[in-house]
């Protein structure tokens, strides 16, 4: 495996960091992930954007230019002999001394990874997935906007270890105000009296990419659509759910607290959302 690090590729053995970087020690960075079908990448722009704007939320510098990505990306993949991959893109603050002063980081770290894409079994697609309702609230939009795509994960890390603790595919979390927000890694839609609702930024969510494709889909084809703000009672008459992101597209949900979200598996809206999204899916590859 093949693994950029900095300014070259090396291999995976030689991929390593300083126990001196501050991404390590204090979790200050962002990072950005994105795939490719059949070679080609899937809102390439979009990803980079959000990377660059993750960045500048924390003042901190992007050591490539907007030119240089995409080259280095495809050579990312194809130095792997991948063609259906996953990459994740690593910008920490850098190595500096102990302290939580920017300032003492002269360089940041730059790691790119490419990776076969792990897909997911097809029968949760088929059945839709269970949901935890989390206890763990996602963070205050105010002490850390969701905006910025950070290395300190722990907030969603220990909503995730709810739903392993419930056995449960995921958690839904709630912020400081009860209301819905977003999944550990995912966005959240649910489907009621045949509109579409999701929960809207300002509730504390990140802008998912997928999420941003899913809501143009719907729009264009003729489907109701609000972005608000709602409780979690709002879902006692939900007659779907489903989660998107870059990996699983779009996911069925079929319950929540061991309750099931409309008959208990996936919906029309939701199959025909999967349908549009693949039938679309060349308009969003580059």
């Amino acid at each position: 495996m093949w693994i950029y690090l900095n300014d070259r590729f090396v291999d995976r053995k030689e991929a390593l960091i300083s126990v001196f970087d501050h991404g390590f020690l204090y979790g200050d960075g962002v990072y950005e992930t994105l795939r490719t079908y059949s070679g080609r990448f899937f809102m390439l722009q979009q990803h980079l954007a959000r990377l660059q704007r993750s960045a500048r939320l924390i003042g901190l510098t992007v050591p490539l230019s907007e030119r240089q990505w995409p080259a280095l990306l495809r050579e990312s993949v194809v130095r792997n002999e991948l063609t259906d991959s996953h990459l994740r893109i690593t910008l920490s603050r850098g190595e500096g001394e102990l302290g939580l002063d920017p300032a003492l980081c002269p360089r940041p770290t730059l790691v790119i990874m490419a990776r076969p894409i792990a897909k997911y079994p097809a029968h949760l697609f088929q059945a839709g997935v269970p949901l935890t309702l989390a206890v763990t609230r996602r963070n205050l939009a105010t002490a850390l906007p969701p905006q910025i795509k950070s290395l300190n994960f722990l907030n969603n890390i220990l909503a995730k270890r709810e739903a392993g603790e419930a056995g449960t595919f995921d958690s839904l979390m709630l912020n400081a105000e009860g209301l819905l927000t977003e999944c550990t890694t995912s966005n959240f839609f649910f489907v009621s009296g045949g509109g579409l609702y999701t929960p809207s930024v300002d509730c504390g969510i990140l802008d998912g990419i997928t999420r941003e494709v899913v809501l143009t889909l719907a729009r264009e084809n003729g489907l109701p659509v609000e972005e608000g703000r709602y409780p979690a009672e709002a879902l006692a008459h939900a007659e779907e759910a489903f989660l998107t992101n870059t990996s699983m597209e779009v996911m069925p949900v079929r319950s929540l607290d061991q309750l099931p979200i409309g008959p208990g598996h996936p919906g029309p809206v939701t199959r025909r959302l999967q349908e549009l999204f693949h039938s679309n899916l060349a308009r969003f590859l580059t």
